[in-house]
């Protein structure tokens, strides 16, 4: 059995904090739920905390990239947190993009960030 990912609404923003290593198929069953979620929702932010995560691979990189860029195409702002060192690199070394994607250290920092951008 698949382990999912939770998804947790508060107002109008969805967190959800990754708190393994994903291999390839959780983390296409993440990108449907959380989208499926934007979609039943009407959230307009999400805040994606990678705090535990310490290493991705390509594949991982592409996806939450992907997550990324369809969230925005559905009119929700993403606030990322916890980025680790080797997680940066990663993305950056691979060309994912990352543009209009407000980043913060910590869960609390990014909530504040999200809300602060739902304002304007």
């Amino acid at each position: 059995m698949m382990t999912r990912i939770p998804i947790l609404k508060l107002r109008d923003c969805l967190i959800v904090s990754i708190q393994w290593e994903l291999d390839d198929q959780t983390a296409i069953a993440f990108q449907e739920d959380l989208l499926a979620k934007l979609h039943t929702t009407a959230a307009r932010g999400v805040v994606l905390d990678l705090t535990p995560i310490d290493f991705i691979d390509s594949f991982i990189a592409k996806v939450l990239g992907d997550v990324i860029s369809m969230s925005g195409l559905m009119g929700a702002k993403v606030v990322i947190t916890g980025i680790q060192p080797a997680v940066a690199i990663t993305l950056i070394e691979l060309g994912i993009r990352l543009e209009n994607v407000v980043t913060a250290l910590d869960l609390e920092n990014g909530l504040e960030k999200l809300e602060r951008e739902l304002e304007d």
